[in-house]
């Protein structure tokens, strides 16, 4: 885990708000993730954690409020040009390219962020699949035939190969086995422990809360509880709201 308070602020979201036509789906939302941190925003399904990364990304206009990345006002900054500054999410659904290979798929990451040399673009592929040797296994065959966690770790490895300054994970753990979940968290860690910052949007608790820094509980569109993440693990009113343990 990580001391924050030492760290430089990458990623800032000041009192969001969104809209879905008359709908607020954000109701002046604000959170901060440091240099090196790995911070979970936590919430049940409609609480708004798609759309939270949708506008960090810049796929979702704000209606009022700011996103700060790298201490620089990118509100108003179009989605690709935050890509290219460095700003890469790992969408909720995986977004596979199904008739590509591995290799291609992985290719795609770096579209908007070329290397300046082959080798290094070399270097960065033979760690994506250090990091996923199971992809490295695959990496002739197409993306669409892969399981649903092989597809994870390809969405994941796609957006490393952007050399990304903070790494937006929008629910990684969505519709997999409890073994490949845990195999799918370790991996995360372990991406951050080796210093890429870290965004994770989640419905797991024990898994996200566990190997975070600080989380960030959201319901309804509105953040309700913020600190440690494994003090929030511990409070029973976390615990039984998304643990089910009384």
């Amino acid at each position: 885990m990580t001391n924050s308070s030492d760290r430089p602020v990458l990623l800032e979201v000041r009192d969001a708000v969104v809209h879905y036509g008359r709908i607020e789906a954000l109701h002046g939302v604000s959170l901060v993730v440091h240099e090196g941190e790995l911070v979970t925003l936590l919430g049940a399904n409609g609480a708004g954690k798609t759309t939270m990364m949708r506008a960090i990304s810049g796929l979702r206009p704000l209606t009022s409020g700011s996103v700060w990345f790298d201490g620089v006002d990118v509100s108003n900054v179009k989605a690709h040009k935050r890509v290219i500054d460095g700003l890469i999410q790992s969408p909720e659904g995986r977004g596979v390219f199904p008739g590509m290979t591995v290799v291609e798929n992985l290719e795609m990451g770096c579209y908007g962020r070329k290397f300046p040399t082959r080798e290094e673009h070399r270097e960065r592929l033979d760690w994506i699949f250090e990091t996923f040797p199971r992809l490295a296994e695959r990496r002739d065959q197409v993306g669409g035939t892969l399981s649903g966690g092989e597809q994870q770790m390809l969405a994941i490895g796609r957006a490393l190969m952007a050399r990304p300054k903070v790494l937006l994970l929008d629910e990684p753990s969505m519709g997999l086995a409890p073994m490949v979940i845990s195999q799918i968290f370790k991996i995360i860690s372990e991406i951050n422990r080796q210093g890429t910052t870290v965004l994770l949007v989640e419905q797991n608790a024990q898994q996200a809360l566990s190997r975070s820094d600080r989380a960030y509980i959201l319901e309804t569109g509105t953040i309700t509880r913020e600190g440690v993440a494994r003090e929030l693990l511990a409070d029973d009113s976390i615990r039984a709201a998304y643990l089910g343990v009384a």
